[in-house]
């Protein structure tokens, strides 16, 4: 292919200097943590305060303040201080009357003071004087002074191992253990002006959790969190959220039946562990489980609905597992300090885990409204009998479904017997590609005769995003609508798409619509579907109830028949030890297609420094709103567009690493590579610096001996002078280790005396001397 003929769009509607999407990040070089570390920090000596746990931890300014709990004797009051900066323990500076010694009680940080609500008072030691209280205690950290208030009026019911937090100037209790029952009651009180403060019972609304004690609260997006606990005899693993801006106070249940079998599940059941928030992150860590003290660290995304574990770093100090410890976060870390590890032993214990602070993924959203937008579509469905249409991109659709993908092959090679051949060239097998929406060769008609158009729409959708919106619960319209989805994915062979509509379907089947379910799945022959219905029915608990409904009346007689002898004779379990095809993801998908899987199907091609990279224009326009503007505005009529990053072209494999970006979201990359590509958010319009901040802590954490001349070169190339300055820093104190290096000899002239330069400005006669003989 002749690359001299290259046209460059002379200019396109997307401003650089104004682009609102992109926060741009500068190489300022500091002291920095691996991000995931936990790092075991000195621990509080028996001098300063007792191991302990049931206690409180509040983070002010740049100290962890721990207050009361248990030494597994006797209660405690006492107020710990531990520096985070020197990394050292005292006691509080403390006057005025502080609240009787105290465990599972609560403590927030509003403003410049500490205020500690309830909690379970008296001499565990004798046995003797033990109750819950409900007094709030204020303690002002600039000062030392500790004061009760006394407020009038109606006051929440005295408790122990209930959750706190502040919003809106305001502390929310909720829930705990009154001494007989457990509660799920809500109350505040502002904390702006103690003389009129008053207690207030909230009324909620909603999937309000049910009664429970020893569960954290954490605060997120204007939502409180509350995760697992003691509920009675009964310990979950739900997770519920309370929208403060919500006009009915609601409550709503987080349902996990979205994730796939093979995904990552929500943490297990238990109780005493902790729980804070990060940026858009719950971290949940320790506990009871099922009599065992995990250890490992679980991470909720309140974006995505999306649970992880977290995997350390390699060179952490990880916490052994324990309950009823308390939590803190200062900045970009959080603090664990005390509770019960094992053989009921109080840890006096403190660590430090490192947060990631990445922006979050956008390539599922950025997809997704590509689907949404209709902008350069290259297909059309025809569906069914009534030939309703449905626009697509063959990119997106060709990577996802290996049926769709034949039937799109079908479809080209019927156009192409039609048409002559017309535009851009595929490099590898000189065959057309098609221009759709953008172009001026027609869209593509697909003829699918299996589908109808609303199943298909919630196929499409999972195609581009991984997702199919959440049925509303007991509406037996969207659960039949699922259902027709679920007979698509079975004949197209989607098996991700299958899981997530058998889980979809089985979590939404109740007593009102388990009929209508039933009858539709038998209609259509979905067996697995039509057993969790039947199961569903002879369940002890719902028998009665359905059998007695009019529905039942009007049931296909077959169908009666089945439910009568399910309920006599139930057939015997079988377990199968065969895994479930979960299928592929999206991002498996799309690294395939780059990989070469979507190779038949480019219409773009990339020009790196004169040689050509084939590309799919959906895909990147979809990413980039760069690419986005070009396309919609500007196309080059032979479909060639000069790739850069502002004035410098990047290497081979930087742009490579950044195709891996583009198409899957993939940020590991080599350091040097980094350097190339920190501007490349700012320049091609990503939507957000997630890119750029991998980037920033690749440099930062990964600059070696080994690499550090490559890394060097990159930087004078980009004009990164801060990096590059880091590395010649590294080459002087290193420089008898970089010597050796085969590297050195291919540097250009000017890097070298770049080197010779900070080795002469940094390097007394004498070491100069004794290096030389080194050499």
């Amino acid at each position: 292919m002749s690359c001299k003929s290259t046209k460059v769009a002379p200019s396109v509607d997307f401003d650089h200097s104004c682009s609102d999407s992109v926060e741009y990040l500068t190489l300022n070089f500091g002291p920095f943590e691996t991000v995931h570390r936990w790092r075991r920090l000195p621990p509080c000596d028996e001098f300063v305060g007792a191991r302990r746990s049931k206690h409180t931890v509040v983070a002010y300014r740049d100290a962890i303040y721990v207050f009361g709990g248990d030494n597994g004797k006797n209660m405690l009051n006492d107020l710990l201080r531990f520096d985070v900066k020197d990394c050292s323990w005292c006691r509080a500076f403390t006057t005025g009357t502080p609240p009787a010694p105290r465990y599972h009680h609560s403590a927030v940080v509003y403003g410049s003071s500490m205020f500690v609500f309830g909690g379970y008072t008296g001499d565990i030691y004798s046995n003797s004087n033990l109750k819950n209280k409900n007094d709030l205690f204020e303690y002002k950290f600039a000062t030392g002074q500790w004061t009760e208030w006394k407020v009038e009026g109606s006051l929440p019911v005295a408790r122990s191992a209930h959750g706190a937090t502040v919003y809106s100037d305001k502390l929310w209790i909720f829930a705990g253990y009154d001494g007989n029952a457990r509660l799920n009651d809500m109350w505040t009180i502002s904390l702006q002006d103690r003389e009129h403060a008053c207690w207030e019972e909230i009324e909620q609304s909603g999937e309000i959790p049910p009664s429970c004690c020893n569960f954290p609260v954490a605060v997120c997006r204007d939502k409180m969190f509350v995760f697992s606990g003691q509920s009675g005899a009964k310990i979950t693993n739900n997770l519920f959220q309370f929208e403060f801006k919500a006009i009915l106070n609601e409550w709503t249940r987080i349902p996990t039946e979205h994730l796939l079998r093979g995904s990552p599940p929500p943490p297990q059941r238990r109780y005493g562990h902790t729980m804070v928030a990060f940026d858009r992150h719950l971290y949940v860590f320790g506990g009871a489980a099922d009599n065992t003290l995990p250890n490992e660290l679980h991470s909720y995304d309140v974006d995505s609905q999306t649970w992880e574990v977290i995997q350390p770093s390699l060179d952490s100090e990880m916490p052994s597992g324990r309950l009823f410890h308390a939590a803190a976060v200062i900045q970009d870390a959080m603090y664990i300090f005390g509770g019960t590890v094992d053989n009921n032993v109080r840890s006096g214990e403190m660590y430090r885990f490192q947060f990631s602070c990445y922006p979050k993924c956008t390539l599922h959203e950025d997809y997704g409204k590509l689907f949404e937008n209709r902008q350069f579509c290259d297909v059309e469905f025809i569906l069914g009998e009534r030939e309703e249409r449905v626009l697509g991109h063959i990119a997106i659709v060709t990577a996802r479904c290996q049926w769709l993908r034949k039937k799109i092959l079908q479809a080209r090679d019927r156009q192409r017997q039609i048409e002559p051949s017309s535009g851009l060239q595929s490099l590898f097998n000189g065959e057309p590609s098609l221009k759709g929406a953008s172009g001026n060769q027609p869209m593509l008609e697909v003829h699918i005769r299996e589908a109808e158009a609303q199943p298909f729409e919630v196929l499409m959708q999972f195609l581009y995003t991984d997702k199919i919106q959440y049925p509303r619960r007991g509406h037996v319209q969207d659960v039949l609508l699922i259902m027709d989805v679920y007979k698509l994915a079975l004949s197209f062979k989607l098996s991700r798409l299958e899981q997530l509509c058998v889980q979809y379907i089985e979590a939404s089947v109740d007593l009102q619509n388990v009929l209508s379910v039933c009858e539709q799945a038998n209609k259509l022959q979905l067996d697995q579907l039509k057993e969790h219905c039947l199961n569903f029915v002879v369940k002890e608990t719902h028998f009665n109830q359905v059998i007695m409904t009019k529905e039942f009346e009007h049931l296909s007689t077959p169908l009666i028949v089945e439910i009568v002898r399910r309920k006599q004779q139930p057939p015997p379990r079988v377990y199968s030890d065969q895994p479930v095809d979960i299928g592929t993801s999206l991002v498996q998908d799309m690294k395939a297609y780059l990989e070469g899987g979507g190779l038949d199907f480019c219409d773009i091609v990339l020009l790196l420094d004169g040689h050509p990279r084939p590309a799919h224009k959906a895909i990147l326009a979809a990413r980039s709103s760069y690419f986005e503007a070009m396309f919609r505005s500007f196309m080059p009529e032979d479909g060639q567009v000069n790739i850069s990053i502002g004035e410098m072209v990047p290497s081979k494999q930087a742009f490579e690493s950044m195709l891996r970006y583009i198409y899957y979201g993939d940020v590991n990359m080599p350091p040097e590579d980094s350097l190339y590509l920190f501007a490349a958010p700012y320049y091609y319009g990503f939507s957000n610096n997630r890119l750029q901040a991998y980037c920033k802590q690749n440099l930062e954490m990964n600059v070696t001996v080994e690499n550090v001349l490559q890394i060097l070169e990159a930087a004078d190339k980009t004009q990164a002078w801060d990096m590059k300055k880091h590395c010649l820093h590294i080459i002087v104190h290193q420089f008898i280790k970089v010597s050796k290096l085969p590297n050195l000899r291919s540097l250009s002239q000017l890097l070298l005396l770049d080197i010779i330069e900070s080795l002469a400005s940094h390097i007394s006669d004498k070491q100069c001397a004794e290096m030389g003989s080194d050499i």
